[in-house]
């Protein structure tokens, strides 16, 4: 394909939501408070775990690292749809475009792997709860945790490579409130299809393996919780393991629609990741970890204390 125009370009447009103009206030305000609750429940829970030494457990050693996600992965892209939504500029200089896209996808696999780690724990807890602390030490953790980081910049440096060797040449305007490949792709002057096979098929291998990990862990979840003789036992283990994967098919339900579809519709994919950027990350606290009696113990104590 031969180039569109002899300049390269230096800065991107972002034109936001689809279909929304004249309603930049009303999305400011209403997309506000959810950036506000996952800022704030998240740091919440990062300073309860921290600063309690009972909670220096594996069992809250990754929902700790869940909360840190879920506040950078959201402030990856709402900072910048906020201040565009309040009527500031919707430029965005190329290597920030660059930044926003490495980092996006990035703490997006992370939880996703992370998801896949916490399914495991959760399994090795309920299965195994004699050997956990031995299955699940500390080392054990720290290696998984720095797997996962490692993983996640494999994963999201082979995306912003393909993306971003391309040469953009034409016109500069983002039909996205952030740089994403979907929405980057099309503004390449260069063949694209290479950089969309691989985009597919990355993507689509991270999500399927890692749900299909998931699935096995909690199958066999399901096994053991069917032999508890308990009522209150199953209904319990039941209850959290329910909820967590509701958690997992928000989280997945999102990639599989944006980055799977044959034929990408726009405003169903901006939907969909304003509901994966905000909604997520500010339910994962309630979901993972206030569930938990000595999280709620604690906070309340460090609410306690900062009242007094």
């Amino acid at each position: 394909m031969e180039a569109k125009n002899c300049t390269m370009v230096t800065e991107f447009v972002l034109l936001g939501i689809p279909h929304t103009e004249g309603l930049e206030m009303i999305l400011f305000f209403l997309f506000l408070p959810f950036y506000a609750c996952t800022l704030l429940g998240n740091l919440s829970i990062l300073v309860t775990v921290i600063s309690s030494t009972p909670l220096h457990t594996p069992m809250y050693f990754f929902p700790g690292k869940l909360s840190v996600f879920d506040m950078s992965f959201s402030s990856v892209t709402c900072p910048k749809m906020l201040l565009y939504l309040m009527g500031l500029s919707r430029l965005i200089s190329y290597k920030d475009c660059v930044s926003q896209l490495f980092f996006f996808h990035f703490l997006g696999s992370i939880e996703c792997f992370l998801y896949t780690v916490m399914a495991y724990d959760r399994f090795t807890a309920i299965c195994y709860p004699l050997r956990y602390p031995v299955i699940m030490s500390p080392r054990i953790c720290v290696v998984l945790a720095a797997g996962i980081w490692l993983l996640g910049c494999i994963h999201s440096s082979i995306l912003t490579s393909l993306t971003f060797t391309l040469p953009y040449c034409g016109p500069n305007e983002v039909y996205h409130f952030f740089c994403d490949i979907p929405a980057l792709l099309p503004l390449a002057c260069a063949d694209t299809s290479l950089a969309q096979r691989v985009s597919f098929i990355n993507v689509g291998l991270v999500s399927v393996v890692c749900f299909l990990l998931i699935l096995v862990s909690y199958t066999r979840i399901t096994v053991s919780i069917l032999s508890i003789h308990t009522t209150e036992g199953r209904h319990r283990a039941f209850s959290t393991c329910s909820t967590h994967l509701i958690a997992i098919l928000c989280a997945s339900g999102p990639i599989i629609t944006v980055y799977l579809q044959p034929t990408p519709n726009p405003m169903l994919g901006t939907v969909v990741q304003i509901l994966m950027n905000l909604v997520g990350p500010m339910l994962n606290p309630l979901i993972y970890t206030l569930r938990h009696k000595e999280v709620k113990i604690t906070l309340k104590k460090i609410l306690h204390r900062l009242c007094s």
